[in-house]
């Protein structure tokens, strides 16, 4: 079903530059004009699923929760578009202007358009990938390509790299990480392993293997408070990794999913060591093997997860406590946390070094080859 953006709002034929978005702070209604005339310059189609988000988003934030009568069956475009709307809940009209130019905001610079964010983390560091804010002493590293659901590319794997050893040397107190749009990360873009090198499938898992090495360990030794906020479903590596972070805030509408089986490969992001630990073995295999998918509610009832949020209030009780959080002393919290990783700093390396070797000769294997093609066919008949 094709839904024509311009019949689901009103967009003002001008175009308007230097829009400010946060996801911490309620937009302006000035910033939400602004954001509906970069709605207006969008060259590429969002698609459907971002459609009706943008529309719900923009009812919301002018009428509040939906109080119309519900379209009839056979009015569908009209049913889809009312449903949009009526799983907002009652999220407040701030919320949802703000949800609105954030969203906006992630489909523009997808594009390479610009927006005016928060300050640019470091000397004025950009990135193809990403969004990096800093502010009231939080950096934010916002992954955006929100319209292939966060899917990590290997330019993506540099980027946050390159990010994270960023804000270790800034002078923020906490670094968070979350998702532009509805998810926070799909894992691996699985055409990752359709770019084979000159040197075939042999060099392309050694490269793959030493970027995944790298990857991982910028988490490890991560020395200031590290902070997932996962505002929805995660898959991959983007779960693996979570055993390394300080705290896991969740909407409820977030899952957990690690179909690594399902694809002939094996656990990392230390995950192998981690989720056992977290969740004891028996639950742990249930992930790691099994592809068994966690809804938030479980996720932090096994631990993997330190709190669960209403999604209709998620943004802003969490970024209100991560700001009272970030005025507290920031060497207490870095060394604090320097001296729990301590403990086991040298096991989670030796675990990455050991994932990752496992990992790049399940990348050579046929086993593999095989189960990501099937994954490709699949995919193409949906």
């Amino acid at each position: 079903m094709a839904i024509n953006i311009t019949t689901l709002l009103p967009i003002r034929a001008s175009r308007c530059f230097g829009v400010k978005f946060h996801i911490f702070a309620a937009a302006t209604v000035e910033q939400f004009e602004q954001a509906k005339n970069k709605l207006s310059t969008l060259k590429n189609d969002p698609g459907n699923e971002a459609k009706l988000k943008i529309y719900a988003l923009f009812k919301q934030a002018t009428q509040g929760p939906c109080n119309t009568p519900k379209p009839g069956m056979l009015d569908f475009v009209n049913k889809v578009k009312w449903d949009a709307w009526k799983s907002l809940g009652s999220i407040s009209q701030d919320e949802a202007r703000q949800q609105y130019c954030d969203l906006i905001g992630s489909l523009v610079t997808a594009e390479g358009g610009t927006t005016l964010a928060a300050k640019p983390a470091g000397s004025g560091t950009t990135y193809e990938t990403l969004l990096v804010t800093t502010e009231d002493d939080i950096t934010t590293i916002k992954l955006n390509r929100p319209a292939k659901k966060n899917a990590i590319t290997t330019e993506m794997y540099n980027d946050i790299i390159a990010a994270l050893e960023q804000a270790a040397k800034d002078d923020s107190v906490i670094t968070v990480i979350t998702g532009a749009g509805d998810f926070y990360c799909s894992g691996n873009d699985l055409s990752n392993f359709t770019k084979i090198p000159e040197g075939g499938v042999d060099e392309m898992a050694k490269q793959g293997g030493d970027l995944l090495r790298k990857y991982v360990k910028a988490y490890i030794d991560f020395p200031k408070p590290l902070v997932a906020v996962v505002n929805g479903p995660a898959v991959g590596i983007s779960v693996t990794v979570l055993g390394l972070f300080d705290l896991v805030y969740a909407t409820d509408r977030a899952t957990f999913h690690t179909p690594f089986s399902q694809l002939g490969q094996s656990a990392e992001g230390c995950s192998s060591y981690t989720f056992p630990k977290i969740m004891g073995s028996a639950k742990a295999s249930e992930m790691l093997l099994f592809n068994k998918k966690l809804t938030a509610a479980q996720a932090c009832g096994l631990g993997l997860v330190t709190e669960v949020f209403p999604d209709s209030s998620f943004q802003s009780e969490v970024w209100s406590r991560l700001k009272a959080y970030a005025k507290l002393p920031p060497n207490s919290l870095a060394l604090s946390k320097q001296l729990i990783r301590s403990m086991e700093k040298d096991r989670l390396h030796a675990v990455n070094n050991a994932e990752v070797e496992r990992l790049m000769e399940r990348w050579t294997s046929d086993e593999c080859f095989n189960a990501v093609m099937s994954f490709f066919q699949a995919k193409a008949k949906l």
